[in-house]
């Protein structure tokens, strides 16, 4: 009876023993000292050795460098009897990779029962963690996301109903001076209520700017020259105990924003780097060209793929520490005493910003300065895998598309990214003149902005050339909401400041589908 059953168990000893070499985890067998004496499949490909390198050695190898003490009272508890359930580790590759591990450890003994080594199981967590990692900063962007669009939304209420409060405050105190044009008294009192309303103003304006309500038109701007420009003012502004330097990449595409805005983000930037150098330091404003085409999602939310004009701003100031960077943006929102500032300056640049359909991002660490990089896109550069602007099966093909805004400068830019992209242009800034040209020409494609002063134009282009495809152009503030894929029924919109990158992917789509309604 002893064969057979003798028998059974070394088969099962044997089927045990390969199912520990084929495993896809490391299984490591050690001595009570650490001594490597077994080594599977599974371990090679964990950590690069075969079984002739490793066993024999000590498990340092495969702790980096300074770390091998941490498994001191791992076998100290295994001595012990006791077991180590999963915990994280960071080891080391044949290749000098460092990977992150999760480790169980548990006591081996031997034919009299005492404990004679260790069974490590080891398992590669190191991608997992990277994609937790991930996850986390996703949801930690989306989170600030969210929360700027509702201090964005409640800064835009704020601001219009201060701006109406204050219109009717400056309306009763210019007819309170109308009414006491004799009284010095009252004139001086209502000369300090018109002041004071001004200085009001300025606060109503500065929210509605950072809540994208601010009703300036945007236009073409070179970034190195509005810099440029801007020298005196900023060298002015941060006093002389600070050093300004100026760095410009040279052939800057241009930007689609407000120059005088674009100038009010510099000087606001330039502002808080002074307070971050009370007794003087280096302030650097530096341009250049970046393709966001691989991270503009992880990294900015909101922006779109392509290439970018960025302005770096960097101090040698104190820095921020973190919490300071969650709130920076946010209107109101100062580490000076109470009195000293309104709070308004970067969330004014942030607002300036994001409307042009860029992005603003800070690096800073306390003691060692801040940096902020602005991120505004080019007009008419694309991402590298088209140089002439257009995305992959963007080109046009001689289609002629009647383009409608009232604002010159977007027309001139618009119109000129169509042509430059295989298309043909009929251009119009008045109802008059989008209706006159309906009349003596064809075209395939209505581009028109929504805010026109006028009846819908998409209505009476689809009455007068039913088989017209109809492209609307939207304000960052319009109550319509852009679509994704063009389905039947639904207008197509694309929104205000776009790249030429999303202009042509557009206009591509909206062609290739059938007849507007």
């Amino acid at each position: 009876m002893a064969g057979p059953a003798a028998g059974n168990e070394g088969g099962l000893r044997s089927r045990l023993a390969a199912m520990v070499e084929s495993a896809s985890d490391a299984i490591i067998g050690t001595t009570l000292d650490g001594i490597i004496t077994s080594w599977n499949l599974g371990a090679m490909a964990v950590y690069g050795y075969t079984a002739e390198e490793v066993i024999g050695h000590p498990t340092s190898v495969l702790f980096p460098a300074g770390r091998a003490d941490e498994l001191v009272p791992i076998l100290d508890q295994v001595r012990r009897g006791g077991r180590v359930a999963h915990y994280e580790a960071k080891h080391v590759r044949k290749d000098g990779t460092i990977i992150d591990v999760s480790v169980a450890v548990s006591p081996v003994g031997d034919e009299s029962g005492a404990i004679a080594g260790t069974a490590v199981v080891a398992r590669d967590v190191t991608e997992h963690n990277w994609a937790e990692a991930e996850r986390r900063e996703s949801d930690a962007r989306l989170y600030q996301a969210e929360r700027m669009e509702t201090v964005v939304q409640l800064a835009g209420g704020i601001g219009r109903e201060f701006n109406n409060l204050i219109s009717a405050m400056m309306d009763g105190a210019a007819r309170v001076a109308e009414a006491t044009a004799d009284n010095p008294v009252v004139q001086a009192g209502v000369q300090q209520m018109l002041a004071a309303g001004g200085c009001a103003t300025w606060l109503a304006r500065e929210l509605l700017v950072f809540s994208h309500g601010d009703p300036t038109q945007p236009g073409r701007v070179d970034l190195n020259a509005v810099l440029t420009d801007a020298r005196d003012l900023l060298t002015a502004s941060v006093g002389g105990r600070v050093e300004l330097r100026l760095i410009t990449a040279p052939d800057l595409p241009f930007v689609l924003a407000g120059r005088e805005q674009m100038r009010q983000v510099m000087l606001n930037l330039a502002e808080n780097a002074r307070d971050a150098m009370p007794h003087g330091g280096t302030l650097t404003f530096t341009t250049g060209l970046t393709d966001l085409s691989e991270v503009f999602d992880a990294e900015w939310p909101g922006t779109r793929p392509g290439q970018y004009v960025e302005l770096t701003v960097s101090d040698t100031g104190c820095g921020m520490d973190a919490e300071t960077m969650r709130h920076v943006f946010e209107p109101f929102f100062t580490t000076k005493p109470q009195g000293q500032a309104t709070g308004l300056g970067l969330s004014t640049a942030y607002g300036i910003i994001t409307k042009a359909g860029g992005g603003i991002t800070i690096e800073s660490e306390e003691g060692t300065g801040t940096t902020f990089h602005v991120y505004l896109p080019a007009i008419g550069v694309s991402a590298p895998a088209s140089p002439d602007g257009a995305s992959p099966g963007a080109r046009g093909n001689a289609q002629t598309i009647l383009v409608v805004d009232d604002e010159p400068a977007v027309l001139e830019i618009t119109a000129r990214i169509l042509r430059h992209n295989g298309y043909r242009t009929l251009e119009a800034s008045t109802c008059d003149e989008a209706l006159s040209l309906m009349s003596t020409h064809d075209f395939q494609l209505l581009l028109t902005d929504t805010g026109m002063p006028c009846a819908p134009l998409a209505d009476r282009a689809l009455e007068m050339k039913p088989g017209i495809r109809v492209l609307r152009m939207s304000g960052p503030t319009s109550g319509m909401t852009e679509p994704g894929p063009v389905t039947s029924g639904e207008k197509p919109l694309i929104r205000k400041p776009f790249t030429a990158p999303d202009l042509l992917e557009k206009v591509r789509r909206v062609l290739a589908t059938g007849p507007a309604e």
